[in-house]
């Protein structure tokens, strides 16, 4: 398991007719983490499911090498089976993966420990509350092993404390793992906070209207950090003007 490097150029998707982005060009080394933020609409679920792989049908090119390169998608609202407890949620993509059952309660075992959930096997989603059902998702996203990790608003129905330790958690999984982290938010926080680079969409169609550098990223002390606080009014100031262009409200 390592990073794999993501190249976009002239990426464009239209829905029904409707532009939702055009011409977007961005590139991401192996072992690299890249924030999305923007408003609601934007686009950016839809541009993590291309890299995905889940939306076959766009304009330009999306490439991820190696061509061996596996992804994971943890998608908004958990995206777990109910029916299923957390041991075979984790499990189901060792069983896609067609790895054998020694292996395969070898991984999932560890992977519950490593994410705080051991004990908790047994329960359904419903029987877990909402910071553990996320780290249920995480895990299941990273039991396949995957050489990238795509999070689609990962964390935002979440309280602050435990969407801050959320964020931590997947900071330490980030580098420990050394995966190619690319996330959509509508939170300028977390956006600086994970993003060793900040693309700040907005426009109507979408555009990139900031490629910001951020290589304090992913430590839990950079919050409380000057550079933190002029990086998050950066942001901020950007969606705003790209809001103004566009003739609507300011956020």
């Amino acid at each position: 398991m390592g990073g794999a490097r993501i190249q976009v150029q002239g990426l464009g998707k239209d829905y029904g007719g409707q532009p939702v982005f055009r011409d977007l060009a961005f590139s991401l080394d192996p072992g690299g983490s890249l924030a999305f933020v923007g408003s609601s609409g934007c686009g950016k679920s839809t541009l993590l499911h291309i890299l995905a792989g889940l939306i076959p049908e766009y304009e330009g090119r999306a490439v991820i090498t190696p061509g061996e390169a596996r992804q994971a998608l943890a998608p908004q609202h958990f995206g777990l089976f109910p029916w299923k407890n957390a041991w075979q949620n984790v499990e189901l993509p060792l069983i896609l993966n067609g790895q054998p059952p020694a292996l395969r309660r070898r991984q999932a075992a560890a992977m519950l420990k490593e994410l705080g959930l051991d004990g908790l096997e047994r329960r359904y989603p419903a029987q877990l509350s909402g910071g553990q059902r996320q780290r249920l998702a995480l895990g299941r996203a990273l039991a396949a092993e995957p050489d990238i990790l795509l999070l689609d608003e990962p964390f935002s129905s979440l309280d602050a404390i435990t969407r801050e330790g959320l964020q931590n958690l997947t900071a330490a999984l980030w580098r420990r793992r050394g995966l190619t982290l690319a996330l959509a938010t509508h939170s300028i926080e977390e956006a600086v906070f994970l993003g060793g680079r900040i693309l700040v969409l907005g426009g109507r169609p979408t555009r990139i209207v900031a490629d910001l550098d951020n290589p304090g990223c992913g430590r839990p002390e950079a919050r409380f950090e000057p550079g933190y606080f002029t990086l998050v009014k950066a942001v901020r100031r950007s969606l705003e003007e790209a809001e103004r262009a566009a003739g609507g409200p300011e956020p």
